[in-house]
């Protein structure tokens, strides 16, 4: 089992689905001659050819529709949006033909198909390629939203989202593309969309998390249990919608207190909804109010700022330690 960061890890699932299933097509801006503008999709161009990796012109809206096209007509495509500030331009292709196909033919007919958009701030970017915009794609009936937080979720959820019947938006954390390392196996693997995952366990509160917080929830939660003495447990989410609520209210029925840590702007996010299910399930045993640890209600500053918006392992530890203290 060998050891590859989140953008090998994603060019390996691509790499085997389009060598079992011939019905599976890659497309986007640049995917193909160049491999991606960050080298996801690098080779194969080489391997499956002009038919099967497509370079488009730079058209959002088209990339999307001729993707729902494609998959009306039994084909699997991969689209990729090179960011995901550019995926609103895609959005009504997505909305009005992607999410409602299934519904409008009464479920006779889906769309097999898989947009992937790199996402999220911390790589110095320009404006328009750092948002975190999940919750608008969570929002909408009819489409599954995924994001990975390492290299080896990574693959195993391309694989599943792939193989969906249904669209899938899936959100890639740029921060965390070329991170860290962890083992990946060669062989076939497959992870649930839809279901979370406890990746360390306590007793004394609840982090929820997902994407390229992860990691800095992971060093939040090292440092308390360092300095306080307090053990957390930590989900990572790994499909915002539909949103695995299970193992996070039954996590605070343990705990007694939670603090919610994403990217996304604060107003309406998916901490909101995080927030509205341990009320409804698991409020009588709550004993602190629920902390968000968020992005702010602005737009993403610039690279000399970027830094200020996004959530540290600083701010992580100041929501613990305050409903701790409450």
């Amino acid at each position: 089992m060998g050891k590859m960061n989140m953008v090998e890890a994603i060019n390996l699932a691509l790499k085997q689905e389009m060598e079992k299933d011939g019905d599976v097509i890659v497309l986007g801006e640049d995917v193909g001659v160049d491999g991606g503008v960050f080298r996801v999709t690098e080779g194969l161009l080489d391997a499956y050819g002009e038919e099967r990796v497509i370079d488009t012109p730079l058209a959002e809206s088209m990339i999307a529709g001729a993707s729902v096209g494609m998959a009306i007509h039994g084909l699997k495509p991969v689209c990729e949006i090179q960011f995901s500030g550019f995926s609103y331009i895609s959005f009504h292709q997505m909305e009005a033909h992607a999410a409602r196909y299934r519904a409008r033919t009464q479920g006779r007919f889906g769309i097999q198909m898989v947009l992937r958009c790199p996402y999220g701030g911390g790589v110095r970017a320009l404006e328009h390629h750092s948002e975190s915009r999940e919750a608008y794609y969570a929002h909408t009936p009819g489409l599954k939203t995924v994001i990975p937080s390492g290299p080896r979720k990574a693959r195993a959820l391309l694989v599943s989202a792939i193989r969906d019947p249904d669209p899938v938006i899936f959100y890639e954390p740029k921060a965390a593309y070329r991170a860290f390392r962890e083992e990946v196996p060669e062989d076939e693997e497959t992870f649930p969309i839809g279901e979370s995952e406890i990746v360390r366990e306590g007793k004394d509160i609840t982090f929820i998390t997902y994407g390229a917080m992860l990691q800095r929830t992971l060093d939040a939660a090292d440092t308390l249990q360092e300095e306080d003495g307090v053990e957390a447990e930590v989900i990572d989410l790994l499909t915002v919608s539909p949103m695995d609520d299970q193992k996070f209210t039954e996590s605070v029925r343990k705990t007694g207190h939670v603090v919610i840590v994403h990217e996304a702007h604060r107003s309406f996010g998916p901490g909101a909804e995080m927030a509205a299910r341990l009320v409804e399930k698991s409020f009588l045993y709550l004993e602190a109010p629920i902390r968000r640890v968020t992005g702010y209600d602005v737009v993403i500053p610039l690279y000399q700022r970027e830094k200020d918006y996004i959530p540290d392992v600083k701010r992580i530890l100041h929501g613990a330690r305050e409903t701790l203290e409450f």
